[in-house]
Parts: C-alpha cells; sequence; structure tokens
C-alpha cells in the first residue's frame, strides 16, 4: 500500500460567508487534504503543529479516517493557527479579517520516521523554508512531489519558494497567482513559464470554473460540477488537492492520462466540500455518495462527435 506524506497547516477557522457565519471550528490545509485523501486505499500521515487548546475530539476524527498523527506535534502552553475570513457576495472573493500564526511561528515539522519513504509527498500552503525542510528529511526521492502555494509566499519569501518548486513535479496554484508568479496573462504561457522553474506539471485552479492540467504541450480541462447550494468555498482547493494527490498515491501511476482522473478526483471532492462550513460536509461524506458524483462528473463531460 503506498503511502501518502502531507505537510501542512491544521488549524481553527472562523467563517462569515453571505449564507451565515461561524464561530472557531475545524480548519487548515492538512485538515482538508487528510479527509479529502481518506478516500483512498492508502496510508497517510500528516506533519504539522497545533497547541494544547486543541480538541482531542478533532484529533480522534483524523484517527478514525485512519490518518497517521504522530506528526503533529502538540505545543504545551501554545495558540492553535488561527485565521479568520469574511467572503464577498460572489464568493470568489474574501477578505482575511484575522490570521494568528500561533505555534506554527515557530514550525519545525518532524517527518515520521515511517514515512520517511512515502512515495507521494503533499506539501501544503506553508512557508517554502517548512516545504524544503521536509523534503530534507526524506530518506529516498519519492515518486512525486505536489506543491501547494499562494500568493503570500510569492510576496514575500519569492527566493525561498522558487528554490522548493525547483524540487517539486506538481505545482497546483490558482489562476490568480499562475500569472504573478510567471508574469504572463495567458495561462497557457503562464504554465509553460512555471514548467521552466522546475515542475513537470502545473495545474491551474480556477475555484467554480474548473481546473486545468499542463504538462509539455499538452493540456487537461475539468470542469467544477454546477452545484445548486455553495455555503463555503473554505478548503476546497485543499479538498482537490487531497483528492488528486490520494488518487495517484492509490493509484500508483504518475502517467500524463492517469493525472487527468487525479484532477477529476480532486474536484468531484471539492464540490462536496463547498456544500457546508469548513470540514462538516468531509466529516460525514460516505464513499457511496463520492461515487455517485464522479458518474455525473461522467455525465457533464462525455459526448459522442463525429470528426
Amino acid at each position: 500500500m503506498n503511502k501518502l506524506l502531507i505537510v501542512g497547516t491544521v488549524a481553527f477557522d472562523a467563517i462569515e460567508t453571505p449564507f451565515g457565519k461561524t464561530d472557531k471550528i475545524l480548519g487548515g490545509a492538512a485538515t482538508y487534504i487528510g479527509l479529502s485523501a481518506s478516500f483512498f486505499n492508502l496510508q497517510s500521515a500528516i506533519v504539522s503543529v497545533v497547541g494544547d487548546d486543541f480538541p482531542q475530539e478533532h484529533l480522534d476524527l483524523l484517527t478514525s479516517k485512519n490518518i497517521d498523527i504522530s506528526g503533529i506535534e502538540i505545543v504545551k502552553g501554545g495558540k492553535t493557527f488561527f485565521w479568520s475570513g469574511l467572503y464577498h457576495n460572489d464568493l470568489n472573493s474574501r477578505d482575511t479579517l484575522v490570521t494568528e500564526l500561533n505555534v506554527l511561528a515557530d514550525f519545525q515539522p518532524k517527518v515520521p520516521q515511517n514515512f520517511k519513504d512515502a512515495d507521494i509527498v503533499m506539501l501544503g500552503n506553508l512557508h517554502p523554508l517548512v516545504q524544503s525542510s521536509v523534503l530534507d528529511q526524506m530518506e529516498k526521492k519519492p515518486k512525486l512531489v505536489v506543491l501547494d502555494t499562494m500568493n503570500f509566499w510569492m510576496d514575500c519569501a519569492l527566493p525561498e519558494l522558487l528554490e522548493v518548486i525547483k524540487r517539486v513535479d506538481v505545482i497546483t496554484i490558482n489562476d490568480e497567482e499562475a500569472r504573478q508568479l510567471s508574469g504572463e496573462y495567458s495561462l497557457v504561457k503562464a504554465a509553460n513559464k512555471i514548467q521552466e522553474l522546475g515542475p513537470k506539471y502545473v495545474v491551474i485552479k480556477k475555484g467554480e470554473h474548473g481546473a486545468l492540467l499542463f504538462h509539455n504541450r499538452e493540456v487537461f480541462f475539468a470542469p467544477a460540477l454546477p452545484l445548486e447550494d455553495v455555503f463555503d468555498p473554505t478548503g476546497a482547493g485543499d479538498t482537490f488537492a487531497g483528492g488528486f494527490s490520494g488518487f495517484i498515491a492509490q493509484s500508483e501511476n504518475i502517467s500524463f492520462g492517469n493525472m487527468k482522473n487525479a484532477i477529476i478526483y480532486g474536484s468531484n471532492l471539492a464540490s462536496f466540500c463547498v456544500e457546508k462550513f469548513g470540514t462538516e460536509r468531509m466529516q460525514t461524506l460516505s464513499k457511496a455518495e463520492v461515487a455517485i458524483r464522479l458518474q455525473q462528473f461522467k455525465s457533464l463531460t462525455q459526448f459522442d462527435i463525429e470528426i
């Protein structure tokens, strides 16, 4: 059984959208990635840090999904990373209201010994130096390294980000971030420029407008499923990354053709995430529901045409 190593935040979020608001709830990139990847037949582990204010019930949730949490450090007397955001009416833009790094400010990741040979490494959105530190701890070169990042690191840690980008196989970013990183408006040109930085594959997420996969001159597009109810887009990108990396780890196939399927699986799982606040939908989601919606994705894009 293949191993998936997940690195990222395990955190508290407070979210407000046009449909309601929450108090502090479970969040964090690694949480969403882990819950999403738990739908595949693989061994997974999370490397992260929390304070001793982090409820045991949240840790129990992760272990109930067969996620190894031995790499989650609990800092005595420390406070868990906290983020609060306000989404605008279109849900595509948001304002960050509060960011409290807390224990994340001094985070030194420690990869569990039994995951230092992980086949797939999913580097969730964190400081590039933390992402590099994880790769330095691997005892063998992973079959695939996937990196997620954001414009914040492009603004304040670009040299470090470019160094870690050289070491990864796949980068997942949104369209705005792809344009910023490449200096190109055309997403095709942007992907070509980013591939020159190191990654063989570039995934550009476009939210409700789907996702693009680039490899050399090949391009694949996966639509987002039109949904009746979208309550909260928080964590959708991380859920997508978990589905993408989880499917690849399960299938043991890192070809471009298989990554097309991984994009669909990631998009499928992300479509559930947005239906409720935070991780609520992902906590109760069943494999039967995932299979039914996967068929909807297939129907959405399948057609016969004479050429």
